[in-house]
């Protein structure tokens, strides 16, 4: 499986009884497949996965593969500490109908490269294939570009999502990798047409939630080489991530307020009933919910959600 295009990491709504708000979530799923996408991502990072209980992370993957119907491959985040919590967490995947699964290093340790390449060589003796997630923000540990290349060597994974910030790193997997079965995504929202220009196969962006049409539209232009047209479409999009900033960082923290920016988004565009947080984080105020509100009008053109 080559995966490429834009597959954004799917936020997972909360009902107003604190459980998984299904309604909400598929229709937030068939919206995304409709605007052009080319995979859901259930369980990464803006949907909150690590405040997640396994059995809510395997129903919001029940339905993002039921409203996906095939259209798209539907990866499915196993983000824990250690492999045999992952080997846990991935061991009904398959039966659920995921097409990969996604982990990132081994954390709250401090691996070294042989023991990382150690945990998804063991992965990848499982039923589905594996998709290496770096994210150092969140781990603490870097999933070095030597190791990513090590990865696709050995066939322990086919392919990177790439959230390092690191483009000189990115560019030396893509480089390395070339004429490998692997793919390089990119999860920077700011950056892609630079990423694709550089030779990524794709773009994971939370705020493909919130603008899905318009990473299919830069992801487009990118790869029909046109470069003015990837980087108007890159500016609007990283004028409308100024919404992870309205949140006053004194009340709540950068998860949050990112999180919640684009769960208000959505709200506000109607793919989700409430912007309610998985626990413990907290919610946007009224006036940062304003905020949010007049940046998505402001780069939709019509005062409405985009598409």
């Amino acid at each position: 499986m080559k995966l490429s295009g834009v597959i954004p990491p799917v936020c997972t709504p909360r009902g107003a009884d604190g459980a998984l708000d299904r309604a909400s979530l598929s229709r937030l799923c068939h919206h995304l497949v409709d605007d052009g996408v080319s995979g859901l991502f259930v369980g990464g990072s803006s949907g909150e996965t690590a405040l997640l209980d396994a059995s809510t992370r395997l129903a919001a993957l029940d339905v993002a593969v039921e409203a996906a119907a095939g259209r798209v491959p539907v990866l499915y985040g196993v983000i824990e500490t250690g492999t045999a919590r992952v080997l846990e967490a991935a061991r009904p995947a398959a039966a659920h109908g995921a097409a990969a699964i996604v982990a990132t290093v081994p954390f709250y340790v401090a691996p070294h490269p042989a023991e990382i390449l150690a945990h998804f060589e063991a992965l990848a003796g499982g039923e589905l294939p594996v998709v290496a997630y770096d994210i150092p923000s969140a781990t603490h540990v870097r999933l070095e570009p030597a190791v990513s290349i090590a990865l696709a060597r050995e066939g322990y994974a086919i392919g990177l999502k790439d959230s390092s910030g690191d483009l000189a790193g990115m560019r030396s997997v893509v480089n390395a990798v070339r004429d490998l079965p692997f793919s390089v995504l990119t999860g920077s929202e700011t950056m892609a047409d630079i990423a694709l220009d550089l030779g990524a196969d794709g773009i994971v962006p939370g705020l493909g939630n919130v603008d899905p049409a318009g990473y299919v539209r830069l992801y487009s232009a990118a790869r029909a080489g046109d470069r003015v047209a990837a980087a108007a479409e890159q500016a609007r999009l990283t004028k409308l991530f100024g919404i992870v900033d309205v949140a006053d960082r004194t009340r709540i923290g950068f998860t949050a307020g990112a999180l919640g920016a684009f769960k208000e988004a959505l709200a506000y565009q109607g793919w989700i009933d409430s912007p309610s947080m998985w626990p413990p984080l907290g919610a946007l105020d009224d006036v940062e919910k304003k905020a949010v509100r007049e940046l998505v009008a402001q780069a939709s053109g019509r005062g409405g959600g985009l598409g």
